[in-house]
């Protein structure tokens, strides 16, 4: 098998919890560098990437609307909790030498770039990690729907989801130790069977396009480039074989 990546552009999608390490609240400085070295790897391997973090080890909008906050207050606290985390990755990645913006669908001119699409790709063609933050700017809309946006409009090959687990389980294979896991999924067997891979916006989103969705773990050694080399334990969600 070829070592080349299978993949040029891809969207590197980062729940916050994954950045929680395991702390049960969050940044975990040593998670952060870990995933931060994954993300070097792919670059020096040729491709181009783009991350969009979500902010759940922080605050999550869902959570605070069900106990009685508005829910765009919510949602836009949510989306502030993101830029925070993106901060951290960026510290991360150029601590080693990665050249990153963030760029964020609230301006916050002190902290970030404003998201401008054009401006994204010119980075991602000079070879800098471009880390969306603030999901799209909107209540209502997940950091999921957010990725597969921002895959969407950044031409990206792969919309990569980087998880706890290495792939999508027919159960929680936490609490059900005999769950099978899919090698591959078409994106209509992940809406018929709400299979809990990214919400149904998202993905009829990359259904649309046509943007693989690749599930693997974030927290395993050499896990994205063996991803991005086609190797290694995933889940690929895309279009009926």
């Amino acid at each position: 098998m070829s070592k080349d990546p299978k993949y040029k552009r891809v969207l590197l999608k980062l729940s916050g919890e994954a950045l929680m390490g395991n702390d049960s609240y969050g940044i975990n400085p040593e998670t952060v560098a870990g995933v931060a070295a994954e993300v070097k790897a792919a670059i020096l391997g040729g491709v181009e990437v783009c991350i969009v973090v979500g902010g759940g080890n922080i605050f999550r909008g869902m959570k605070g609307a069900a106990q009685g906050m508005d829910r765009a207050t919510a949602d836009h606290m949510g989306m502030l909790a993101t830029v925070m985390n993106a901060l951290a990755l960026q510290n991360s990645l150029e601590e080693i030498g990665v050249d990153t913006r963030v760029l964020s669908a609230i301006p916050m001119a002190s902290v970030s770039e404003p998201y401008i699409r054009r401006r994204a790709i010119r980075h991602l063609e000079k070879g800098r990690v471009v880390i969306f933050a603030a999901g799209t700017g909107n209540p209502f809309f997940t950091t999921d729907t957010a990725a597969a946006l921002r895959a969407a409009e950044m031409n990206c090959n792969a919309l990569l989801k980087g998880t706890q687990v290495d792939g999508v389980y027919d159960a929680d294979p936490k609490t059900h130790p005999d769950a099978v896991r899919y090698d591959a999924l078409s994106y209509m067997d992940v809406l018929r069977q709400d299979l809990k891979v990214m919400d149904a916006s998202a993905i009829s989103l990359s259904r649309e396009n046509n943007i693989p969705i690749v599930v693997f773990s974030i927290h395993t050694e050499n896990a994205l480039m063996n991803v991005l080399r086609g190797e290694g334990l995933c889940t690929i969600v895309g279009e009926e074989s």
